[in-house]
């Protein structure tokens, strides 16, 4: 069907349809379709282009216009907008370019003011970057003149709408029946948990799936910036956002405030989608007061960059010695789960270590398991994860009546 049908009909719809009316999807779905009829009649067009039409006019108007198909495509997994140009996705791993875009930056910015609008946010010159989400849950990232100087960008992380589970990680691969068990009793014994790794290693997939462990009668409070996790299995949940400030700069709502107001609502654990900031110390500070079997993610290349990040996090917000902030890190974190993406584009566990303590001013840590390739078939990766210490701190397991998890030795063992 030419172009400029296309259009036509667009603006024809635009003109004498008031939006500003409570019209219903099944309503403009209607209307769409008589425009149709009378614009094609008498002429031959066969069903499918008819059908793809009126897709196309119904999403433009009640969704998210071309990036709706791209929304639904399960194989999707980011959607990346760099003005009017071609659309980029990221599909079973690997970025490629669609035939798809936006066709002006008038569209754009309608659908972008879309977006913000539905999380109760706001962008403009004077705000030029937000982060919002969409209905489905999937993250959205905005930017635009005068930061973006290429034109408006939306980059859109999506999230799989089958729930990952450890079954399923355990189907894909990317950890093991053994160190499954492992992470369930890490979690149940109230281990505090960071899960770190780089853009795209799926921190918070990972996140998801290890709070399936946690027993179903304590009681949960999860602070994110976008709100992204998605607990079901725990059923006293309380749901934190943090709020951006309004056009006049005023009443904010940072991580740092979540984290001091969740103490009062007697959590059990605390999880903390991702620290990026100077929040890293009220998130330590919990879980050195009582808050055991807390959870949380971090962008960082390794376990011991984790801890290096935590450091200059928490450095930021308070002005304390160093020495100081190591010894908070210590008797805060247990354990370092590190995630990563090999050079088959796979998500895999590559790392675990244990926080023991400080020896020599420095933050020690106690390698425990370590991911090993083993060879590659059929363009994919093989290897496993291998253990190579055993697990020191088990004073956890023995409160937690795991004695049946380690064996007395030196340090204890793990027989999981």
């Amino acid at each position: 069907m030419e172009l400029g049908i296309r259009e036509k009909l667009r603006r024809r719809i635009v003109e004498d349809i008031d939006m500003t009316c409570a019209l219903d999807d099944s309503q403009i779905g209607e209307i769409i379709d008589s425009y149709i009829i009378e614009e094609t009649r008498g002429e031959y067009f066969p069903i499918k282009e008819k059908i793809e039409l009126r897709t196309e006019l119904f999403n433009s108007f009640r969704r998210l216009d071309v990036l709706t198909e791209l929304l639904e495509d399960e194989q999707v997994s980011e959607i990346m907008v760099n003005g009017t140009a071609p659309i980029y996705v990221e599909r079973n791993g690997r970025i490629v370019r669609t035939e798809k875009n936006i066709e002006s930056e008038e569209k754009l910015h309608s659908l972008i003011q879309q977006i913000v609008a539905d999380c109760n946010r706001r962008i403009n010159e004077a705000n030029p970057i937000v982060d919002a989400r969409l209905p489905d849950g999937s993250r959205v990232n905005i930017v635009i003149n005068p930061v973006s100087l290429s034109g408006t960008t939306i980059t859109i992380r999506r999230f799989p709408k089958n729930e990952i589970t450890i079954e399923k990680l355990i189907r894909l691969g990317s950890i093991d029946e053994a160190f499954a068990k492992v992470l369930e009793a890490l979690v149940v014994a109230k281990y505090n948990i960071f899960i770190s790794g780089g853009t795209g290693s799926g921190k918070t997939t990972f996140l998801n799936a290890l709070s399936s462990f946690i027993p179903r009668d304590e009681r949960i409070i999860t602070i994110e910036d976008s709100a992204e996790l998605n607990l079901k299995q725990v059923e006293n949940l309380v749901r934190l956002e943090a709020r951006n400030a309004n056009v006049e700069g005023e009443n904010s709502i940072s991580i740092r405030d979540l984290i001091k107001t969740s103490l009062r609502m007697r959590p059990d654990r605390i999880i903390v989608g991702e620290v990026r900031d100077e929040a890293a110390i009220d998130m330590l500070q919990a879980m050195n007061t009582g808050h055991d079997g807390s959870l949380s993610t971090g962008h960082a290349n390794s376990p011991r960059d984790m801890i290096s990040r935590l450091e200059t996090m928490v450095l930021t917000g308070v002005e304390i010695p160093l020495a100081a902030v190591r010894m908070q890190i210590a008797h805060a974190v247990d354990i370092v789960i590190h995630l990563g993406r090999l050079r088959d584009k796979s998500r895999k566990v590559l790392n675990v270590s244990e926080v023991l303590g400080v020896e020599n001013g420095q933050v020690v840590l106690n390698t425990l398991y370590e991911f090993v390739e083993t060879g590659e078939r059929d363009g994919k990766i093989q290897g496993n994860l291998r253990k190579v210490n055993q697990l020191l701190n088990v004073d956890k397991l023995i409160r937690w009546n795991m004695r049946e998890l380690y064996e007395e030795g030196e340090g204890g063992i793990l027989r999981i």
